[in-house]
């Protein structure tokens, strides 16, 4: 397996400060927020240096009921080409729900979800991760993920599912010491134990990032330090196995370039720890995948389907809890992904904060409430602008007008002509229409 060595997140927030900071190896992008054909400037000096780049998707819902979708996979495979990628990466969660199998509404949660932890699961992920090595160009990792809420009635703990999921597909595996760390706080679920039932030797690599906790429950933020906890959970990995690649995550609230590097530096000192406490590097036993044939998933497919629209209908639409689930954690889930659709609303179109004001968000909470998102986040803001606009609820007539030229310019099939004469003929025929 490729040696990575330490990397980072590479980001447009801190592109500068990466490509300066002292024994940078590797670093990650999100695939979706990378165009093959215009890459930054300072992913193109990265890779000229000889910096691997490695694309690491958030979209693709492997764990959803649905076959992976051609189109993401393609837009996967061509960023994975264009940054001469030795693997990509996925997480293993889904993303949306509904649709066909279930003869209800698509909607999408923006976030990553937990799967259950059931067999009927497994074998839908198991045939998702076999058309998606399929369709990909470079081997395939994927990633556990954090979780405020958990399954009722799950039948394997992660190490376990992770084991057989690895055994089945031959599936590389990107262990996030901090979603342990996470679901630890949050589900009662021992690391130690996690990465006892692990195959280390399937390792592509590890992920560390920060949090907080707030009310008995921890937020995986990636927006703080790393806590002392999740070192320690790296140091026990790295104990066991010799990890090919160690990447810090930083998505916003981005410190000084010099905290950062001492997060990196705490990082390389917890894995040096770990190979003092452990056995010597490459020491771990070859291991044997076991490719058995696929079982005829439809029926899993469809009760996956049905549980999971469930789940996220509750999450977004407020329709009644599933039975089994814990209603408090729930609210406190749903919560936290209308803020997350408040607060990458407001990345993805920047002027809605600034027209709106200081009532920005609880508008865009009030219209969350109510409406599911059922597009990507830029159809989401256009979405909530017009429902702000036949709400009635903006009084003030500059920021009306504001708001109706804001969405008139996008919600066009294509955007709206800034000639003098143009203008002046939308101009008129708004005076008209207002007779």
């Amino acid at each position: 397996m490729e040696r990575l060595g330490t990397g980072i997140g590479w980001r447009p927030e801190i592109a500068d400060a990466v490509e300066r900071m002292p024994g940078i190896d590797w670093v990650e992008v999100v695939a979706e927020n990378t165009c093959p054909g215009h890459l930054p400037e300072s992913l193109r000096r990265l890779r000229e240096r000889g910096v691997t780049v490695v694309p690491h998707g958030v979209s693709l819902g492997l764990g959803g009921a649905d076959r992976p979708d051609e189109s993401r996979l393609t837009a996967l495979a061509e960023r994975a080409e264009a940054l001469g990628s030795p693997l990509v990466t996925e997480h293993i969660a889904f993303v949306r729900a509904g649709g066909l199998l279930t003869a209800s509404p698509r909607l999408e949660a923006g976030h990553l979800l937990p799967v259950p932890r059931t067999r009927d699961a497994l074998d839908v992920l198991c045939e998702n991760v076999r058309i998606a090595q399929a369709a990909l160009p470079v081997p395939l990792a994927v990633e556990n993920i954090a979780a405020l809420i958990a399954w009722p009635d799950e039948e394997m703990t992660e190490g376990q599912f992770l084991y057989e999921l690895a055994d089945r597909t031959g599936v590389r595996l990107l262990i996030d010491v901090a979603n342990l760390h996470t679901n630890h706080v949050n589900r009662g679920e021992d690391p130690a134990a996690a990465l006892a039932d692990l195959p280390l030797e399937a390792i592509a690599y590890v992920h560390v990032a920060g949090g907080f906790e707030r009310d008995g429950v921890w937020h995986d933020s990636h927006a703080h330090p790393v806590p002392r906890p999740v070192l320690d959970i790296l140091t026990d990995l790295a104990s066991r196995v010799s990890p090919p690649g160690v990447l810090l995550e930083r998505d916003e609230n981005f410190p000084e370039p010099a905290e950062l590097e001492g997060e990196l530096a705490a990082i390389r000192g917890a894995v040096e720890k770990g190979r003092e406490q452990g056995a010597a590097p490459g020491t771990q036993a070859a291991r044997t995948t076991r490719l058995s044939s696929m079982p005829d998933t439809a029926p899993a497919r469809q009760r996956l389907a049905l549980a999971q629209a469930a789940l996220l209908s509750a999450l977004v639409a407020g329709t009644p809890v599933p039975e089994g689930f814990d209603r408090v954690r729930l609210g406190v889930q749903a919560r936290a992904l209308a803020g997350k659709r408040a607060d990458v609303v407001a990345k993805v179109a920047p002027e809605l904060p600034v027209i709106l004001g200081t009532g920005y968000r609880a508008a865009f909470l009030g219209y969350a409430h109510g409406h599911p998102m059922t597009g990507g986040y830029r159809r989401d803001a256009l979405d909530f602008a017009g429902y702000v606009l036949g709400a009635g609820a903006v009084r003030d007539a500059r920021t009306l007008g504001e708001l109706r030229e804001w969405w008139l310019e996008r919600s066009g099939s294509r955007p709206r002509s800034h000639r003098p004469g143009v203008r002046l003929a939308r101009a008129t025929r708004r005076v008209l229409l207002r007779r």
